[in-house]
Order: C-alpha cells, then structure tokens, then sequence
C-alpha cells in the first residue's frame, strides 16, 4: 500500500474494562465494534476477569491520528497490559482482534498463558489486501453505516439476519457509531498485516474458532494456524459466519469454559 506510515500508539488512550474474577482473559475485538462486543461471554465472569478494550478511534477510544499496523497494536497492549498489573493472562481475539491477539502471542510468549483465536488470518491473500484501501476509502467517503448491508451479510448467516435479535442488531448499532476514520485507518492495518513470523513463534495452548459459513480463505487461514502452531485445536461455531462469538455465544462460552480450566 503506498504512503504507509505508521507510528506508535499511545497506551494512555485505552481505558480497560475489567469483571469477574479469576485467571485475566484479555478480549480484543473485531474490525468496526467496541470491547461491549464480549458481553456475551459474561456468563465466563464466575471463574474468568475479562479484561476487554475499544481499538483506536472504534467506540470508546480516541482516534489516534495517524495510521499504526498490528505491530503498533502489540506494542499498546503490552503497555497497557503492563500498567494494570496484567503480566501473565488467557489472551482471546475474533478477526482483527485475532491478528493481533496471535501477533502479541508470538512476539511476548512470556505474557500469554492460553490462546484462542477467532476468524481470524495471519495475514490476508492478495485480493483481500488489495480490497482493504478500497474499503477504507468508501469509509472514510459514505461513513462506516454505507458497508453495513455487506458488513452483516459478512458477519451472520442469512438466517440471524432474517431474525434480527438482539446480536445482531448489537453488531449493526455499533457499525453506525464507528467512525469512518477510525474504520479505515484499521482497514489499512489488515492491509498490511502479516503476522505469520510471529504466528510460528507462539508456545501457548491454542484454540482456533471459526464460524461453519465462514469464508474459504479464513478456513484456509484456519488450517495453517493449526499446522503451525503445535498442539492447537480447530472448533468449528454450528450455523455461524465471522462474528461466530456474537452469533453462536452459547456454544462459544461452553468451548471456552472447558478450554480454558
């Protein structure tokens, strides 16, 4: 991608939002939503503190006013991680958050106990790299809202859409409060993301999720994740697409339940 420049991201920026009690699970969510996007897994919160954030310029968090990669991400979380007495945690990320949670797992090992990764890809195919500016751009033009018949269709099966209970309008209503910067400014991140160095560096126990209607390359992503990182796990979400955890919470928390005692 031309003109790519990214700097350091301020960790005074991210505010943690911490409930439960219990070994930490640090929460990273997906492109285009907030740390509320985990309030399904609270049922976890009886043996688990979840730790959850706002990305930079997603809801509750300040744009951050120039463009950062998944490696700038790292580096925040270990500060913030740091600063609030976190220095050994279960680390779990959907998409996005996914990236970064197997980029921070590889570059930190020391720091990460279990990890679970959720649609998620180590670094996306030419096509989808190339689309990610395109995406940006239509943003940071018509704001996030325009993407949102795409978005959902992306995110949930026909059948949630039709529905339309309570999570996915959840994933709709944040989609219309991100801002078209802070949107796009993540999309250039996912355009340059290439974490597979750090990917074959990861030591922790891993789960790999994925929703059963997701996307070939993120199944294809999901393959080489398992046959890379040694000992991971592969669990398919029943009637689920990316947003596997917001659609399917029920049958995500009982994974996560017994993956993680």
């Amino acid at each position: 991608m031309e003109n790519w420049n990214p700097k350091p991201l301020d960790p005074a920026l991210i505010e943690l939002y911490r409930r439960g009690s219990g070994k930490p699970l640090v929460l990273i969510h997906c492109l285009g939503q907030s740390w509320r996007f985990w309030d399904v897994l609270d049922p976890l919160t009886n043996r688990n503190e979840l730790v959850a954030y706002s990305l930079p310029g997603h809801p509750g968090t300040p744009l951050p006013g120039h463009q950062y990669g998944v490696p700038e991400l790292t580096e925040q979380l270990r500060a913030v991680a740091l600063r609030n007495g976190l220095n050994k945690f279960h680390l779990m990320g959907i998409s996005l958050g996914g990236s970064v949670a197997q980029h921070f797992a590889g570059t930190y090992p020391d720091m990460v106990d279990k990890l679970v990764l959720a649609d998620c890809s180590p670094r996306y195919d030419d096509e989808a790299r190339a689309n990610w500016p395109v995406r940006a751009a239509a943003a940071r033009k018509d704001g996030v809202k325009s993407l949102i018949p795409f978005l959902l269709q992306v995110f949930f099966t026909a059948e949630s859409i039709a529905e339309n209970g309570p999570n996915v309008r959840h994933v709709r209503e944040t989609f219309e409060a991100c801002d078209g910067e802070g949107y796009a400014l993540a999309c250039e991140a996912l355009a340059m993301l290439d974490a597979r160095e750090q990917t074959r560096k990861v030591v922790a126990h891993t789960l790999i999720m994925l929703g059963s209607n997701e996307r070939q390359s993120f199944k294809d992503a999901a393959k080489w994740m398992n046959e890379t990182i040694a000992g991971s796990k592969v669990v398919e979400v029943p009637a689920a697409g990316h947003a596997s955890v917001r659609e399917r919470p029920e049958f995500v928390t009982q994974q996560l339940r017994a993956f993680l005692d």
